[in-house]
C-alpha cells in the first residue's frame, strides 16, 4: 500500500499485545479484526467480500440397513417399528446397535404382542372365588370322560374345585375325611386323576372328579412348619421341613395315616426350608434356602438298584445351582426337557438343563419377585406384580432375544385389576388356554373367555437416532385400525413426563400428527400408545400394526465466515496511523499458518461489530499483488481467512 512522508519504521507489535496471545486490545492503532491475538485491517471489496455462510450440517446418507428408507432421506430422520414380538425391557430403541431391538419396547400392559406384526388387547380377568386365605395352591385338571375342565385349589383349611361356564364360575368344596378340617393346607399336587394335599399334620388323597371322600395316607408326626408335595415321574415326593421323602402314592388310606418312611435326605442345616420340587429329563430337582443362602439340588437315578416301589433308587441330592447372596429360590420347573425357569425373590432367570441334569442359568429378566411358574405351548407364565397389580408375566421360550444367550422375550400378561398382592400359584383351566392364578388374601382369578380389558398400553423405548445431539421430533403416524376401538398417543421426555399429543375415538381415521410437546429440542423421546376396546362389543378391540416417527436434527448451525484482510509490510488505520516494518507481512502470515497447522480453536475478535467467538481456521488464501522494489521485497497482498464457528 502507499507510504506517507514518515519513512521511519514502527515497532513490529504493540508491547501490550505480544505475538502468541489469544486476545488483542486496541492500544493506539485501530485494527478491524484479530485472530488469536494477531490484528489485521479488513480489505473487503466487490471482488473479495466479507461473507457469512451456513456450513453443511447434514451428510447425504446411503441406506445400508435392513429397514428400507430409514437412512436414505436427506430431509427427515425416520424411525419406525412394525412388530413387538421380542417383548419388553429396553430403555433405548436403537436397532443399529442390536438387531433384536427392532422388535422390542420398554413396557406394555393389557396387550398381546406375540403375533408378529401386530399388538391387540388381552382378555380381562374374572374373580372366580373371593378368599381371604393366603395359601392358594392350585392345579388344572381335565375330566376326559365328561369333558369337564377344572381347577383344584386350596383355600385355607378347605379344598375346592372350580369349573366355568363362560365367565360364570361354579365352586364346590370337597368332603374331607377330617370334618370339619381346621388346619390350613400347605401344598397341593396331582397325578392327573387324583389330588394329593398336605396340611401341617397329614397328607390327604382323593379323586379329582370322584364322589367319594378323601383319605389320609401319611401322618407327618406334626405339627410341621413347611410341606411341599410334587407328583413327578410316577413318584410322589415330599419335602417336610428340612427332610426329603419318597412316598407311596398308592398307600392305603386310613383314619390317621401311615408313618413317614425313612427320609431320602436330611439337609445338614437345621434352619433349611425346602420351597420347590420338580422333574427334568435326567433328574429330579429340589430347592430351598436358609437365611440369605439359596440353592438348587439335583437327584439322579441309581438304575442298578430298585426301591420298595420297584423304581430305580434315588441318589443323594447334589448342588447344581447356588444363587447370589440374598436371592431366594421360590420355585423351579423344567419345560420340554430343555429349559428351566427359576422364580426367585429378585425376579426370573432362565436356565438350560444339560443331558446329565446339570443346570446353567442366565441373568435376571426383570426385577420383581416371582412365586411360581406354569407352561403352555412355547410360553412360561410366572406370577408377579405388574406395576403394583397382581398378574402374570409371559416368557417366550421358543427363541432367545440375543442368539446363544439365556435372555428371552417377555411381556406383562393378564392381571387382576386393583389387586396388589403377589400371586402365589398359576395353572390353566384343564386343557383350555384360560390361565388361573391365586392372589393371597383376595382369591382365585381366571382369564375371561372372550371379554377384553377396557384399555391397555405400549410404551416404546427412547428414540435418539444413535446420537447424543438434540433433535426436533416433528411428526408421528400410528398404524392402527380403529374400527373396534380408539387410541390415545403421548410423548414421554427424559424425566418420564407424559404429554398427550393426540386422542382418536373408535371409527376415526388416525392421521400423521404433530409432536407438539415437549416444545423444546430433546436428546431423546419415547411414546406411549393407549388402546381402548370397542364401545359396543367388549370382545373386540383395535388392531395396532406399528408407527413411524419423523424428526430433524437440532444441532446448532456452524457458520463459515470469510475475512478479506490486508497483509502488507506497511499499513495504516482509518486515522492514518502507520504500522509495520520490512518483513512484517511474511512474519504475520507465518505465525497464522503455524496456528492453523495446530488445528485447535482460536479466538476471533471483530472490532467493527464487537463480536468475539471461538472458531477453527477452515482455509487461508494469500494473494501477493505487490512487485519487488529496490528497497523492499514486495511481499504483501490480500489474505482471505475462512473461519468455521464452533
Amino acid at each position: 500500500m502507499p507510504y506517507g512522508s514518515d519513512i521511519t519504521e514502527g515497532i513490529p507489535y504493540v508491547l501490550s499485545n505480544p505475538a502468541g496471545t489469544t486476545n488483542y486490545t486496541q492500544t493506539g492503532t485501530f485494527y478491524d479484526v484479530a485472530f488469536s491475538g494477531l490484528p489485521f485491517f479488513i480489505a473487503a471489496s466487490e471482488m473479495q467480500p466479507y461473507r457469512r455462510v451456513t456450513a453443511q450440517y447434514r451428510k447425504q446418507q446411503i441406506d445400508q440397513t435392513r429397514e428400507p428408507g430409514e437412512q436414505t432421506l436427506t430431509g427427515w430422520w425416520v424411525r419406525s417399528q412394525s412388530s413387538f414380538h421380542l417383548g419388553a425391557g429396553i430403555k433405548y430403541f436403537e436397532p443399529i446397535q442390536e438387531e433384536s431391538l427392532r422388535f422390542q419396547y420398554t413396557e406394555s400392559k393389557g396387550l398381546d404382542v406375540w403375533t408378529r406384526g401386530q399388538a391387540t388387547l388381552l382378555n380381562t380377568t374374572v374373580q372366580a372365588e373371593p378368599a381371604t386365605a393366603t395359601n392358594l395352591s392350585l392345579f388344572g385338571a381335565r375330566d376326559t370322560t365328561n369333558n369337564v375342565d377344572a381347577v383344584v385349589f386350596t383355600e385355607g383349611p378347605d379344598l375346592k374345585k372350580l369349573t366355568m361356564s363362560g365367565d360364570t364360575p361354579t365352586v364346590t368344596t370337597y368332603t374331607l375325611v377330617t370334618s370339619p378340617h381346621t388346619l390350613d393346607f400347605k401344598s397341593l399336587t396331582s397325578d392327573g386323576s387324583r389330588y394329593f394335599a398336605a396340611d401341617n399334620a397329614r397328607i390327604h388323597r382323593g379323586n379329582i372328579f370322584g364322589t367319594t371322600s378323601d383319605g389320609h395316607i401319611y401322618d407327618l408326626n406334626g405339627p410341621v412348619t413347611t410341606v411341599v408335595l410334587r407328583y413327578a415321574k410316577q413318584r410322589l415326593l415330599a419335602a417336610v421341613d428340612r427332610d426329603l421323602y419318597e412316598l407311596d402314592s398308592n398307600k392305603a388310606t386310613t383314619s390317621g395315616g401311615h408313618a413317614l418312611p425313612t427320609e431320602l435326605y436330611q439337609h445338614p442345616n437345621p434352619s433349611w426350608i425346602w420351597t420347590t420340587i420338580s422333574e427334568g429329563p435326567a433328574a429330579f430337582y429340589v430347592g430351598g434356602y436358609a437365611g440369605s443362602q439359596s440353592s438348587l439340588y439335583k437327584i439322579t437315578l441309581d438304575t442298578a438298584n430298585a426301591n420298595a416301589l420297584g423304581f430305580p433308587t434315588l441318589e443323594t441330592p447334589t448342588v447344581v445351582v447356588d444363587l447370589p447372596e440374598g436371592e431366594v429360590l421360590n420355585a423351579f420347573d423344567v419345560y420340554l426337557g430343555t429349559f428351566g425357569v427359576l422364580c426367585t425373590s429378585k425376579g426370573v432367570r432362565i436356565a438350560v438343563v444339560s443331558a446329565d441334569g446339570d443346570v446353567s442359568y442366565g441373568p435376571l429378566l426383570m426385577n420383581t419377585e416371582c412365586k411360581s411358574v406354569t407352561f403352555k405351548d412355547s410360553f412360561a407364565y410366572v406370577t408377579t406384580l405388574q406395576d403394583g397389580e397382581s398378574g402374570l408375566i409371559r416368557i417366550d421360550l421358543s427363541q432367545p432375544v440375543v442368539p446363544n444367550s439365556l435372555i428371552f422375550a417377555y411381556a406383562w400378561d393378564v392381571y387382576a385389576s386393583g389387586e396388589t398382592a403377589n400371586p402365589v400359584s398359576a395353572d390353566f383351566l384343564g386343557s383350555t388356554d384360560r390361565v388361573v392364578f391365586g392372589v393371597p388374601g383376595d382369591g382365585i382369578w381366571i382369564e375371561s373367555e372372550s371379554t377384553l380389558v377396557a384399555s391397555g398400553y405400549l410404551r416404546t423405548g427412547y428414540i435418539r437416532y444413535n446420537t447424543l445431539e438434540t433433535k426436533i421430533y416433528k411428526l408421528l403416524q400410528a398404524r392402527i385400525n380403529t374400527t373396534n376401538g380408539g387410541i390415545a398417543i403421548s410423548s414421554i421426555d427424559s424425566i418420564d413426563t407424559e404429554y398427550n399429543i393426540g386422542t382418536f375415538a373408535q371409527g376415526t381415521v388416525v392421521p400423521e400428527i404433530n409432536v407438539n410437546y415437549p416444545t423444546t429440542a430433546q436428546e431423546y423421546l419415547g411414546f406411549k400408545f393407549t388402546f381402548t376396546r370397542s364401545a359396543t362389543d367388549s370382545t373386540k378391540g383395535p388392531l395396532f400394526t406399528g408407527y413411524q416417527l419423523k424428526s430433524l436434527p437440532a444441532v446448532p448451525r456452524q457458520r463459515l465466515i470469510q475475512y478479506p484482510v490486508f497483509c502488507y509490510d506497511h499499513e495504516s488505520d482509518k486515522f492514518s496511523n502507520e504500522v509495520g516494518y520490512e518483513g512484517s507481512a511474511y512474519n504475520r502470515l507465518s505465525q497464522l499458518e503455524a496456528i492453523e497447522n495446530v488445528g485447535d480453536t482460536i479466538r476471533i475478535q471483530d472490532f467493527r461489530t464487537n463480536e468475539e467467538y471461538l472458531g477453527i481456521i477452515e482455509e487461508m488464501d494469500f494473494i501477493n499483488k505487490t512487485p519487488e522494489d529496490k528497497r523492499f521485497s514486495g511481499f504483501g497482498g490480500t489474505l482471505l481467512i475462512t473461519i468455521r464457528t464452533v
